[in-house]
């Protein structure tokens, strides 16, 4: 796992000027030119946008981030289309990359797994060793159980005492109502989040055989149908239900972003990125 990290990371990297994670700043103090080996995470964006000179911004007083990375681990990541990895080993691949970049830029990282509770916790640590300790952890767990992403979310939220960026892998498959609640929580307690919903192309664009027989993960209700025929409804159902989830996200003033399985890594990260910077 930490090989894959790693690669991922790096890859993304090579064409990128600078860390995806910021360390929350104290007080800005001023520009200067910017020297080969100066930290990339303070390049100035705007600035080089503006005159296309790089500077980097100097800080009277610098604290590293803490980032907490939830992850679904309930039946429905399990989900996998022919010729696919499932939702859920994608979101680990994921926050790995997310874990290792924290790593490199000495930050605070920590993981939190759920189904229908919070049932694994490490805190954040910026220790290099503890990297590994997180992996392995990925490298163990499969998906299985029913999901309650709201419940397990308001029980993160009171395990976490200092001010951090919570990323939330998941389908979102859920009540939202209920998801929202918990998402405002974690806003309530000063926490930035970011809502990364994970998703098969499949169940994007429906497009199964003549006849198919489906089963819920979670529940293991089956029915048959003919997908064709419910291809455009379907469509129509989970557009709506996306529209619902970002705005449930948006009124809570937590960023959304959508990633699928078939999406390489690295774009992920940049669109990432790209929202994050836009937010800040």
């Amino acid at each position: 796992m930490e090989l894959r990290a790693r690669l991922i990371v790096e890859g993304f990297l090579t064409g990128l000027h600078r860390s995806p994670f910021h360390g929350f700043s104290a007080e800005f103090s001023e520009h200067r030119a910017y020297h080969p080996g100066d930290d990339l995470r303070y390049l100035d964006w705007k600035v080089l946008g503006r005159t296309g000179r790089y500077y980097v911004k100097q800080f009277e007083e610098e604290t590293n981030l803490r980032a907490v990375i939830a992850i679904d681990r309930s039946a429905s990541m399990g989900y996998a289309s022919e010729g696919s990895i499932s939702k859920f080993t994608y979101a680990t691949y994921l926050a790995a990359a997310f874990a290792y970049l924290a790593m490199l830029q000495k930050d605070a990282v920590g993981l939190a797994l759920y189904d229908h509770t919070l049932s694994t916790y490490y805190p954040p640590r910026a220790q290099r060793s503890y990297l590994g300790e997180l992996l392995a952890a990925l490298d163990r767990v499969q998906p299985s159980q029913v999901t309650d992403t709201a419940g397990a979310l308001e029980v993160l939220a009171e395990r976490i005492h200092r001010r951090s960026l919570v990323i939330v892998l998941s389908d979102f498959f859920d009540d939202l109502d209920r998801v929202a609640t918990a998402l405002k929580h974690l806003r309530h307690q000063r926490h930035e989040v970011i809502a990364i919903q994970v998703l098969d192309r499949r169940e994007l664009d429906f497009r199964f055989g003549l006849a198919a027989t489906f089963r819920d993960m979670e529940t293991g209700q089956e029915m048959v149908t003919q997908p064709l025929q419910l291809r455009s409804a379907y469509a129509d159902a989970m557009q709506d239900f996306i529209e619902q989830l970002k705005a449930t996200c948006y009124a809570a003033n937590v960023d959304f972003l959508q990633v699928v399985t078939d999406q390489a890594f690295d774009r992920a990260l940049r669109e990432y990125l790209v929202r994050r910077h836009r937010a800040r």
